[in-house]
């Protein structure tokens, strides 16, 4: 039973910082676009791209899958939906096939 309750505090950790990682992703893209931070900034090019080789791999299908509203990208918000309703239905779930 421990365990299982400490396998799954590990997920959500997980899910946590999947999440802030896109919340950080999304914010970075709106500073570039207004041109308040600038891309030739070392520090601002390492850290979007490294959250770009990290996000794109989960949001290129929910990308593929969504229709195209022009230069609106709902992908990210579509995610962090996701991990959340994750965050709330895998405990209920353990929960109920006496896992935890």
């Amino acid at each position: 039973m421990n365990t299982m309750m400490a396998l799954l505090s590990v997920l959500i950790m997980l899910i946590d910082v999947v999440i802030w990682m896109v919340v950080i992703q999304a914010i970075l893209s709106w500073l570039i676009a207004f041109n308040i931070i600038n891309v030739h900034n070392g520090a601002v090019r390492t850290i979007l791209v490294t959250l770009d080789r990290l996000l794109d791999p989960v949001l290129k299908p929910i990308r593929r899958v969504m229709p195209d509203l022009g230069g609106i990208d709902l992908s990210p918000m579509v995610l962090v939906l996701g991990l959340v309703l994750v965050q709330r239905l895998l405990p209920a779930l353990l929960l109920d096939t006496g896992l935890l």
